[in-house]
This record gives C-alpha cells, structure tokens and sequence, in this order.
C-alpha cells in the first residue's frame, strides 16, 4: 500500500509587535464549530474547547512534573505558527478505506524565562469532529532527556454531562468490568477510569476522550479531581509508582484527544484517531489478509465421535481446518487442549514455567503438517502465545513461524500499558511484519490508531467479552451495547463472537465446554457489523454453527470495510451501524434488554434496485433465543427498513446490488 497524503500548509506567523504581547492562540475547524483555545497564564498553559459556540470542555491547565522540575510557571509563548491540511490517506484495515485528514493547527512554542529555560511546544489541531493536542520536546541546548513523574492534562468538563465510563482497579489490569453510566457529578473520585470515556450533554452535544499514537509513551487513565475536574493519570513503570516516561529529546507525547458531535453515532463514524497516527511504516502489505478465525478454546476444543483422540494433535486440527474450508473461514487457530498450550511449557495454567519455549510445538503436534494441510485447504494459521515467553525470542520465534507457514497470533495476557509494554508491543508488530504475520492483542489495553502504521495489528481486547460467559453471568446484552460508545472508540475491539447455543437469562448457567449465552442468535450475528474488528472470530464448535439459521450470514460477512454510518444510536441503549465492503452494505443493530424497533434509512444507498436479506428476532425469542425470521425483499435508497428486535436482541441485513 501506498498512502497519500496531499498536505496543503499555510504558515501564518504573527508580527514581531504582537510577539511581545502575545498570550493566546485560538485555532477553529474547517467548518467552523470546533474551537480549541490555549492561553497562557501566570500559573501554566490552560486551554478550553467549544462546539456550535457551546462550552465543552472549560477552561483546563497543562503543567507537568519532571526530574529536572515542574513546568507551567514562568513561561513565555513566542511566535505561534498556524497550518492548514487537507488530503487523503487508504487504510489496509479499518472501518473506512479512503479517509480524508482535514483540519487546523497551531503549534505553540512555550520556553522558561528562568532556569532552566526548556522549551515545549503544545501542538493542537481542530478537526470537524473534535480537538487533539500533543506536547514536543524539541531537541535543545541544555536538555537531552528527561523522565517524566506526571503528565498533568486536565478536562475540566462544562456542566454535568452524563458518563459513561469503566473503572479500574489498578494500572495493571485486562481492562475488563462493567460500565458507569450517570451524571458526571456522582462519579466516584479518585479512581481510575480507563479511555475512550463518554460525556452526553443536555444539548445534544456528545464527548469522548482518549488518547491516538501512543508511542515511547505510558498509557494514560482519567480520574476524578475532589473540585469536581478531571486530570489525566499516566502508567507508571514497573517496579515503582514515582516515574512515568523516560526519553531522549526530540520527543513527543501521544496525542490527548476529544471527539466530538451531535449525534452519538458520529463518535463512531469519527476517523480522528488514524489521521492522528503516521503513514503506513510496512512497505509491502499485499500479505496482510483480514478475516474470521476459529478460537476452540471458547468451545473446550469440541470434536464430535471420532475414531482418533482429540488432543494437541493433527487430527484435531484438521477437523476445524475442513470446517473451515467448507464455511468461508479464513483461519484456524491452534491454542491448546486439555489446559496445555500447543507450545513446550513446564509452567502451570498456561503461565511460563522456566523452560517455556513458544517455537517448539509438543512433541503430539506436528506444526509443519497441520501448516501444510491447512495450505492445501486455502486456510490460514494462528497459535495463541503469551508474551512473556515470547518477547525474549521474538525473532527466533517467528522465523520459525514464518518458516511453518503461520499467518497470525493472539499474544495474551500483557495487562499493562506502562511505556515499557507499549514498546514491547510495537516490537512485537514491527518484528511480526518482517516475518508476515498479523497480531491479535488479547488481555491488552486499548488501541490508539497504530493499525494505521501497523495494519498487521488487527484486533485488541481491552474489554470484557464472551470469554466471560465460560465463569461467570455478568456478560449480557446490556453490556454488549457499551461497547460502540466507549471501547470501540479507540479501535478495532477482540470479542469472543458466534455462541449459538443461546438460552433465557433464567435457564443460563455456567459451562467450560459448549457454553451458553443469553443475547438472541441475531444479536450476537449483529455483532460481527457492530464491533470494528478485522479478525471476527468464529468460536463455537462446528456442530452449533453447520445447519443452523444465521450461519449463512457469518459466511459471508466481511471483517474490513470501506465505509461505515451510523443511522441510529442512543448511548448504552441501542445502536445500528451499516458498514459497505466493495458494492455490498451489511446492517447490524442490537439493543440492551429493552425492545425496540429499528427504523434505518436507506439513504447511504447508491441509486438503483438492491436486494436485502433480512434476519430479524423471531417472536418467541424469550423462550428460544435462537429461534429468527430470515425474509428477502427488494429495497432503494428511498426506503426504510422497520427492524424488529427484541429484548437482548437484534438484527442484521445483508444488501447486494441487484
């Protein structure tokens, strides 16, 4: 892939005259309702940011904390240089193919008037849908690195919006619980709560904030000031809480973002967060293929009677390798069986033991043959590993993959984004794509764009999911419609998709092999077109999927697209997304455990006659969630679609030009 960025820069620089007096810099989007205002102050650098002429977010200091001391007092704001781009760019995996980058920026030089008299440059750009801002650390006399004890960004949020956030306990966690959703006003404070977090105003004005290209960097988590404000709270490095970052100069902070619009469906369709990450950094991408995969180990590795044993062994594999071939399923994944990894380890409950060795298969498997078998099948790879083993013989590691003739993996359990573990990851893709394979982060923070630089990164966790359902009953319907308004912001987002062995909340109960769930069989199809995710997994067992209704539409659903709208949504209530791959839409709605009926305009439509394949919960889904309404009909972009769904329901469409 070749991106192309065709970058218009108009630099406008002030008078030296105004220089002397100059203690502000206000840059507003191309259309004109985005504002983002910095002002420098006797005490630091504060900024604000309005929409439609509407205060979101007041006025919020910048300081920060470094060994050499604190910045923000005594300071001067010297010439400010205002730009203008507007071009495109081609993702190879996303939710949008050809995406233009248009907005306005500022880059604002700070420096000391007092020793030790280090210069910052604050970057902030305005976009049609939201604000972003970055600190640099140009390269200077006097200042080689630094280490960073905190990053204090503050989001003082005008009025009381409605939140909807996930709190943390820890730096150190799989980001996964359940969401807060109420006035900002009574949110806990002083407790982490991860990004994207969500703010619903009064006035139809909706806010999400996180973070893009974290790079050389911590993680950073909101929490709540006792005044009511909010600040920004970065990763420590392991072993101490006292330092954050390390760097050398020139250096620069992620870009701290603010989406925003008037419908909550524009968070979603929002590109902010890959116009704010570099071009593409792998030359030749024509190996990276998106697409389904099995993952046994939701099912319990299930084989039906057979005359060979299941196991770590070839059998096994091929019985999901021929299943996949007959249902358009582009990988298999070999994990485990028997809660023993495919790979050599003397470690307990897939955790290394010391001689851990992830490129050495059991000596039951024969990772060669089942690569070969899987070749002649036109059906692609992937090992599941844990990255502590794995890190210290990256390259050893996927040269031998590459050499079996893997394409992918889920790298699990780094439950930390420390600016240690963020360079570890970026290790893992950069190395990963000099061997051809694409990266599956699981027990991972959120994502920040990087599948920008890194299309070989397709898809993270970062969130509870339907692993859940195998220990526990907090996983439902009204947690999965959380996910498109908050985790789903950042990216592509890792779920355990396709259990069809749906059941009332009431006859639910807990199963390590063939678990239930408790969302209807159109709910979790809806999935796949809901959540952004280039690596959709297909994980129940064969026999739940071969001739049940819906499976169908998991054949053919795409897991990349090239373009993606949002005609309803109301947020942790219910939301339809339609995505285009090539000349065909697929529609996918669910809602919590309400009913409702989903009317979609078809105006995204081109011209001319369509046919719509329409699954819809059947009637008696509170007693048979498994049980749908599958009708076909021809449709325009002058029609609407009436969707029913029930509670813990929903719907999906396929629509092919006729």
């Amino acid at each position: 892939m070749r991106n192309k960025l065709f970058v218009l820069i108009v630099w406008l620089c002030a008078s030296p005259l105004m220089l002397l007096a100059q203690k502000s810099a206000k840059v507003t989007s191309p259309d004109g309702k985005v504002i983002i205002e910095v002002t420098l102050t006797a005490g630091s650098p504060v900024y604000k940011v309005s929409y439609k002429k509407q205060a979101v977010i007041n006025s919020s200091p910048l300081t920060l904390d470094f060994d050499s001391g604190a910045w923000g007092k005594n300071l001067k704001m010297s010439n400010v240089n205002y730009s203008k781009a507007d071009g495109y760019y081609d993702l190879v995996v996303g939710k949008a193919k050809h995406i233009r980058n248009n907005y306005r920026e500022a880059i604002i030089p700070f420096e000391e008037t007092q020793k030790p008299f280090r210069k910052i440059n604050l970057v902030a750009r305005a976009y049609n849908d939201g604000v972003a801002f970055r600190y640099m650390f140009p390269k200077q006399a006097g200042w080689k690195n630094y280490t960073l004890y905190d990053e204090h960004t503050n989001f003082n949020l005008a009025g009381d919006p409605k939140a909807l956030v996930l709190f943390l306990p820890s730096y150190t966690s799989s980001h996964e619980g359940p969401y807060t959703h109420e006035p900002y006003s009574k949110l806990k404070v002083d407790s982490l709560m991860d990004m994207p977090a969500t703010f619903e105003y009064s006035n139809n004005i909706y806010l999400a904030i996180t973070e893009a290209e974290v790079v050389d960097y911590a993680g950073m988590y909101l929490s709540k000031n006792s005044d009511g404000t909010m600040r920004g709270k970065l990763s420590p490095l392991p072993g101490q809480d006292k330092e954050k970052v390390k760097a050398v100069l020139p250096h620069e902070t992620p870009w701290r973002v603010a989406i925003i619009g008037d419908r909550a469906g524009a968070l979603i369709e929002s590109n902010m967060l890959t116009n704010l990450n570099g071009d593409c950094k792998i030359e030749d991408t024509s190996w990276i293929k998106p697409g389904k995969a099995t993952f046994p180990w939701w099912n319990g590795s299930v084989v039906p009677d057979t005359v060979f044993a299941p196991g770590n062994n070839f059998e096994t594999n091929k019985y999901y390798i021929d299943f996949c071939a007959r249902n358009n399923i582009q990988y298999h994944s070999v994990v485990e069986y028997g809660l023993h990894e495919w790979y050599v380890n003397d470690g307990p409950d897939f955790f290394p033991g010391p001689n851990a060795d992830p490129s050495k298969a059991v000596s039951s498997l024969d990772m060669q043959k089942i690569c070969d078998y899987a070749k002649s099948k036109g059906v692609g790879i992937r090992v599941w590993v844990h990255w502590k083993p794995l890190y210290p013989i990256l390259e050893k590691a996927f040269a031998q993959y590459e050499k079996w003739g893997i394409s992918g993996m889920m790298v699990d359990f780094m439950d930390r984004d420390d600016q240690e573990m963020i360079k570890i990851q970026e290790d893992i893709l950069q190395t990963a794509a000099k061997h051809h394979l694409h990266i599956q982060f699981h027990g991972s923070s959120k994502p920040s764009g990087l599948h920008r630089m890194y299309p070989n990164e397709f898809t993270r966790e970062g969130t509870r999911n339907y692993e859940v359902y195998k220990w526990d009953t907090t996983i439902n319907a009204s947690h999965d419609i959380a996910m498109p308004f908050t985790r789903m912001l950042a990216g592509a987002t890792d779920y355990h998709l396709g259990g069809f062995r749906a059941v009332p909340q009431s006859k639910f109960k807990v199963r390590f092999r063939n678990p239930l769930v408790t969302s209807t069989r159109c709910h979790m199809m809806a999935m796949y077109v809901v959540l952004e995710s280039y690596l959709g997994m297909v994980c129940d067992a064969p026999q739940a999927y071969e001739g049940q209704p819906g499976f169908d539409f998991l054949q053919t659903v795409p897991t990349n697209w090239d373009e993606t709208r949002v005609p309803n949504a109301a947020i942790n209530q219910y939301v339809t997304i339609a995505r285009r791959n090539g000349n065909n839409w697929f529609i996918g709605a669910i809602t919590d455990n309400q009913p409702r009926n989903h009317a979609v305009k078809l105006d995204f439509l081109g011209d001319g006659e369509y046919t719509a394949d329409i699954y819809t919960d059947a009637a008696d889904t509170d007693t048979n969630p498994n049980n749908l309404k599958k009708e076909t009909k021809t449709v325009t972009r002058k029609d609407v679609l009436n969707l029913p769904v029930a509670a813990n329901g929903g719907a999906v469409v396929k629509i092919t030009k006729k």
